[in-house]
């Protein structure tokens, strides 16, 4: 079977959806290059092969796949124009588009990846020209294709509900996670922190009022904030520290180097997201999987894929936040009763699990009359 794959996701900096595909990627490479599954790459990098799409076809060799330069910007004019052209003349069995939105005019069966639809159920969130650009093409590409993967059964609810799609063309596919390098040697100290771009839905605010008051109680409590800083209407966290009188035990870094980060969590007693919406959310399990007890916002998607393995608590409760971060700085059998929970439930979360049932799907829609 010739499967296509929409790979722009892979250029550059690579937020959620790039890393989703590439993990994906990382397993099928393991796949016979002679065997029943051949991959096409579809980017608007110039080149030949795949290694011009980095992780993890920059070292050794390709394996199934190969890769089919597509000249443009890689944006969705490319999507509905040249990508479009470049599928209707190679005519793979199956698209796979891991990101929102696929070519509406091509002759190829679609299996399309929602992580998410906030910008159907929360406008505010997006400007509204990014807004009504991914509702108009999500909408439209999701009625065209022949599945639809979601990376949680919330994220298939929220679909089924808004789209109004029927739930027996979805299938909740949990993704896998990223298991932070391990770094030996470095201590435990009462460091807060928190990775993953800054929304305004992930309620850094709040985090930055509890925190507040948690250095009352814990005097060597430190906060950091790892993350571009993507908030419509912003939000000024280094501001927020400062009026809160914390400003000297507050970090904001916008980015910080594998080594730096891998640092941070081996030493973070807590690890904090607050987010009120999430498809699937990958930063809480890494955390997780670093040895870091994590706080999470109380929310359908955190009830389904952490279920104890996380302190869940209202987003918008300060002094119960305040509350659960300094129960687990002050309090080491809290700490190791949530890591014990942790590894119980990580197992069910692999890319090898994940990419496994992605095939399934894709062969299937690609068999389909």
């Amino acid at each position: 079977m010739r499967i296509g794959i929409d790979a722009r996701e892979l250029l550059g900096r690579r937020t959620g959806v790039g890393r989703y595909l590439a993990d994906l990627c990382t397993v099928w490479r393991r796949l016979p290059s002679l065997g029943a599954h051949r991959f096409v790459l579809y980017a608007p990098a110039p080149g030949q092969n795949p290694s011009v799409l980095g992780p993890p076809f920059d070292t050794g060799p390709p394996g199934p796949f190969r890769y089919r330069a597509v000249p443009g910007a890689g944006d969705s004019w490319w999507e509905q124009t040249r990508l479009a052209a470049a599928l209707n003349e190679d005519e793979p069995d199956v698209l796979f588009a891991p990101g929102y939105s696929a070519p509406l005019r091509i002759r190829v069966p679609v299996v399309l990846t929602i992580h998410d639809i906030s910008f159907e159920t929360h406008p505010e969130w997006f400007s509204w020209r990014e807004g009504l650009r991914r509702r108009w093409f999500t909408r439209h590409a999701a009625r065209r294709a022949a599945r639809i993967i979601a990376v949680s059964g919330f994220t298939r609810d929220e679909v089924v509900a808004h789209l109004r799609l029927s739930p027996a063309r979805i299938s909740v596919v949990w993704s896998g996670i990223h298991r932070p390098t391990q770094v030996a040697g470095l201590a435990r100290e009462p460091l807060v922190l928190f990775v993953g771009s800054i929304f305004n839905r992930r309620h850094i605010p709040a985090l930055i009022q509890a925190f507040a008051r948690v250095a009352v109680r814990v005097p060597a409590a430190r906060l950091v904030l790892v993350g571009d800083n993507r908030s419509i209407p912003h939000e000024d966290p280094a501001g927020l520290a400062a009026a809160a009188g914390i400003a000297d035990r507050v970090a904001v870094c916008a980015y910080v180097e594998d080594a730096e980060l891998a640092s941070l969590y081996a030493r973070a007693m807590v690890f904090v997201f607050l987010s009120e919406y999430e498809g699937f959310g990958f930063p809480p399990f890494e955390a997780m999987a670093a040895g870091v007890p994590t706080v999470v916002g109380d929310t359908p998607v955190a009830r389904e894929l952490y279920l104890d393995a996380a302190w869940r608590v209202n987003v918008g409760d300060v002094p119960g936040i305040a509350g659960a971060i300094t129960a687990l700085l002050e309090n080491a059998d809290a700490r190791a009763a949530l890591l014990a929970s942790a590894a119980e439930r990580l197992p069910r979360f692999t890319w090898e699990r994940a990419a496994g049932e992605t095939l399934t799907i894709l062969d299937r829609a690609g068999r389909q009359p």
